[in-house]
């Protein structure tokens, strides 16, 4: 009955830790691809054939529902999985849609045309490869009319955040809410569009100031999630085993998981 998560390096580990909480009863395989992250400087076509790599390795795991808790690889290379490459009883998920029905005010499922919303300027803070894709406005899109979004590309976080540098981490964070500041004076909500982004979320909160909501992943993929499995139980695949997979060191991938979110985690190689 297990459910696969996967993400280039470490980011996902907040989904984790949200769906964990939120869904104990379902064990649940995390892959991180930590040999070939970040995966936001590469092509559209690395990210896709790396992700289709590590969703097959999932499904040997007995994942027959996997969440692309990475938004490089949802943005990138999740639309072209679905269209020509998921075979019959799989299912491939991302993580923007939660978070622009959040963002939307819109329940899960709901697809009716788009209208307007409270929320009128956004700031989109992601990777490059994910601000390339233009994902983020793409699937808004389908939801909503009249709001502007503006995308700040945000080179270094993810690299300073795997390496443990969180000094360097929150200079580069405050440095593009600076660059997105001069594009977008007084946004009306931030969306942070990276699942390593969480863990500087205070730091995005202080940079924006009070006026700005932030919207965040992790809790809205985990009720998403329980709301899915709830009306689609079948797609808990056959694995009863859970793991921690990474293409990197094991060791020293523990160890930073470890601090990453602060209770033992243990790889194993993929």
């Amino acid at each position: 009955m297990a459910v696969g998560i996967f993400d280039s390096g470490l980011g996902g580990l907040t989904v984790l830790d949200a769906v964990e909480k939120r869904l104990p009863e379902v064990p649940f395989v995390y892959f991180g691809d930590n040999a070939h992250a970040p995966y936001g400087v590469r092509t559209a076509d690395d990210i896709f054939n790396l992700t289709c790599a590590a969703t097959e390795r999932l499904w040997d795991a007995g994942c027959d529902l996997v969440i692309l808790a990475c938004n490089t690889a949802s943005a990138a290379a999740l639309r072209r999985m679905q269209e020509s490459w998921i075979p019959p009883g799989k299912r491939v998920l991302g993580v923007f849609v939660p978070l622009i029905e959040a963002l939307t005010e819109r329940q899960w499922g709901d697809n009716s045309p788009p209208r307007e919303v409270t929320v009128k300027h956004v700031a989109l803070f992601a990777t490059p490869a994910t601000v390339r894709s233009r994902a983020f406005q793409r699937e808004l899109a389908f939801r909503a009319v009249g709001v502007d979004v503006e995308a700040q590309a945000c080179g270094g976080v993810v690299d300073a955040i795997e390496d443990g540098d969180m000094i360097l981490a929150e200079a580069l964070v405050r440095s593009h809410v600076d660059a997105l500041r001069r594009k977008m004076p007084e946004p009306d909500a931030a969306v942070l569009g990276c699942t390593h982004y969480p863990l500087m979320q205070s730091v995005f909160e202080d940079a924006l100031g009070p006026q700005v909501k932030v919207f965040s992943q992790a809790n809205l993929v985990a009720e998403s999630l329980a709301d899915y499995l709830a009306r689609r139980p079948e797609m808990i695949g056959q694995g009863t085993e859970r793991l921690f997979l990474t293409t990197g060191d094991p060791r020293k991938v523990s160890d930073r998981a470890t601090q990453f979110l602060r209770r033992q985690m243990t790889f194993t190689s993929a």
